[in-house]
């Protein structure tokens, strides 16, 4: 029988989570982490599982008859969305979704954005800017740093 947790030691553990263990093998997770200050592991493991989710889209689409016209269709159509989600670079090769990576989604957060368009020195600042409140987008006011920024 194990005693109940004291409220300090509540407090301690309360972001810790004993069911997902770190792995060993997570080097490129935590450069990615640290190169674009994601604040949470979950949104890296979201951008995982969308790229996956795209990459087994594309795989099931290839597998179709390319005479096929819905094939064709939904090739167009992917490939715009990801243009148009600024994912892929050129609407031209279908060969360009199996390269899409976590890096891909990480480049379109809004701090990224910020820093690419000189708005802010690093990212790090920007991320600051956008908690407090200072970067509108449109008539909105961003206080997320994990939206999805405009270029």
């Amino acid at each position: 029988m194990v005693r109940k947790l004291k409220y300090h030691e509540q407090k301690l553990l309360k972001k810790v989570d004993f069911l997902q263990w770190k792995n060993e093998d997570n080097i490129r997770e935590i450069k990615v982490i640290r190169r674009y200050h994601l604040q949470k592991r979950e949104d890296y493991h979201k951008y995982n599982k969308l790229c996956g989710s795209i990459k087994k889209l594309a795989n099931k689409i290839s597998l179709l008859d390319p005479r096929d016209p819905f094939r064709n269709k939904q090739e167009t159509a992917l490939l715009d969305k990801l243009y148009s989600m600024g994912l892929i670079t050129a609407k031209k090769q279908f060969s360009q979704v199996d390269k899409i990576t976590v890096s891909a989604f990480c480049r379109r957060r809004l701090p990224i954005v910020m820093c690419r368009l000189k708005m802010a020195e690093t990212v790090k600042e920007a991320a600051t800017f956008i908690e407090q409140g200072h970067i509108r987008v449109g008539p909105e006011t961003i206080t997320d740093p994990a939206a999805f920024g405009i270029s």
